[in-house]
């Protein structure tokens, strides 16, 4: 059980109220930390990460005496005390060299896991990448890049973005690379932080099988490369510019190794939607693109017999004629049938009314 703390002055509750679960999440911030033994490759991909991840970032210089896989409690005491939903941890060792792990939490609890093996003759950091004009080019801070994912290990974790349908472990593996470096780069995705001209950079993701046998373990997974380019407009002769890319580092090329997926029930918890008392969408009404409403309306099937026509007035009866009509008919069933035998011609009926009936 954690304990409650009782906010003793404004600040200290405007603190908690940060922290507070909301319908609409703050950004998440990431902290960076190394471990005892830590390569000064991995610690250079730390800096540059630390530095594309800026100013939702925070860096720990210190060593620390931390196994994310055998004992994760250290970091989630990290992640509850700095308020930081996500974390990187760098070490190294003999068994697994230049190590990256990827780590999200929820509710401060560790969610899931990744371990990514950098390939030390591939490196390149930021500054070691110049322009045509030979000046060196970067991204301004804060802003968010635009993110591809290139290859079909990508894609075989099915529709899922934790790769809960897939066949293979290694479907799995990169399903879940997907989904925590698209949380990693994605910095703060408010609608009124978008900026379509502040689109300068393009973060990409490739993972293309292995052409050379290196060993069992290596070869078992395909290589995930990472490339982060600047966009740079040129004339076209046309309204639309031409857009050419120009690579700016960091330059990566990593190995999947260790993972730990999230827990069901944590899951469920973490993908629960809260409710909100915005107004459901009504049925039968959509708003068309001039932004006028029109509704639809679902009629039953009408009985044309009972539909009220106009009324004429040379369309009326008189008040006689129905009695009469009605005379009519009973003389012609009351007739004997041989009165009439033997007379031929035209035979002229004129209905005789009185003066009363014609006056109406």
């Amino acid at each position: 059980m954690l304990r409650q703390i009782t906010p003793r002055n404004a600040r200290s509750k405007r603190a908690l109220d940060k922290r507070a679960p909301k319908a609409e999440e703050n950004p998440k911030t990431c902290l960076f930390l190394r471990g005892t033994s830590a390569s000064q490759i991995v610690q250079d991909c730390l800096t540059d990460l630390h530095a594309m991840r800026a100013p939702l970032a925070k860096k720990f210089t210190k060593k620390n005496d931390i196994h994310p896989f055998e004992d994760p409690a250290s970091l989630e005491f990290f992640s509850r005390k700095n308020d930081c939903s996500m974390l990187l941890f760098g070490s190294s060792s003999k068994k697994r060299r230049h190590c990256l792990t990827l780590c999200r939490t929820f509710d401060h609890a560790m969610l899931d896991m990744l371990e990514m093996y950098v390939d030390e003759t591939s490196f390149t950091r930021i500054g070691q990448f110049t322009g045509e004009d030979g000046k060196k080019r970067t991204f301004p801070v804060g802003s968010r890049p635009m993110l591809l994912f290139s290859g079909t290990p990508f894609y075989e974790g099915g529709d899922s973005s934790y790769g809960a349908v897939a066949s293979s472990e290694s479907g799995r593996k990169y399903a879940l690379a997907k989904s925590l470096l698209t949380d990693f780069f994605r910095g703060d995705s408010s609608p009124d932080k978008i900026d379509v001209e502040g689109l300068s950079h393009i973060i990409v993701a490739t993972a293309v099988e292995p052409t050379t046998a290196d060993g069992p373990e290596e070869t078992a997974l395909p290589l995930l490369h990472l490339r982060t380019y600047a966009l740079r407009t040129k004339r076209s002769g046309q309204r639309m510019p031409r857009i050419e890319l120009d690579e700016i580092g960091p330059r990566l090329d990593v190995r999947l190794g260790r993972m730990k997926e999230p827990d069901t029930t944590m899951l469920k918890e973490a993908m629960r939607k809260a409710k909100t008392t915005e107004m459901r969408t009504k049925k039968n009404i959509e708003v068309d693109s001039m932004g006028d409403k029109i509704g639809r309306v679902h009629q039953g099937r009408q009985d044309l017999g009972e539909l009220q026509t106009r009324k004429m007035k040379g369309l009326k009866r008189g008040r006689g004629e129905d009695s009469a009509a009605a005379d009519d008919s009973a003389a012609v069933e009351t007739t004997p049938a041989g009165e009439f035998d033997g007379i031929s011609g035209v035979v002229e009926i004129k209905n005789d009314f009185s003066k009363k009936a014609r006056r109406s």
